[in-house]
């Protein structure tokens, strides 16, 4: 009885650390700088757990970058005035984010402003 209970504690144990291990760490963002991109347009806003991303495409100087900027979850993002459809392909903002380390173009997305003046927050 002794072992079948030290089993199933130890399978409890495996399943509730197993979404932890998987959540990855921030250390990829500089989040002691901040960039600003203005007149990013919109390609794609993925609104999923457990973090939803908005890929936006930068014309600098004739060339088209895109940066994928990581948000936090539908949750938090939805108590901050998010919805599915707050982004749409082709969407002109202004974004501020936490740039990645490696310089890469993408990101931690800290604010974005939308064409109707609101501003959200991706965190």
């Amino acid at each position: 009885m002794n072992l079948k209970m030290f089993m199933a504690g130890g399978l409890l144990g495996l399943g509730i650390a197993s979404p932890a291990m998987a959540h990855h760490s921030f250390a990829m963002f500089d989040q002691t700088k901040i960039d600003t991109k203005t007149h990013a347009t919109v390609t794609e806003f993925r609104f999923t757990n457990p973090h939803s991303f908005v890929v936006v495409s930068v014309n600098a100087g004739g060339v088209n970058t895109s940066y994928a900027l990581e948000c936090s979850s539908v949750n938090m993002m939805n108590k901050a005035g998010w919805k599915f459809n707050t982004l749409k392909p082709g969407d002109a903002v202004d974004v501020t984010f936490y740039p990645l380390r490696n310089g890469k173009p993408g990101g931690m997305l800290k604010t974005v402003k939308l064409a109707d003046g609101r501003t959200l927050s991706g965190w």
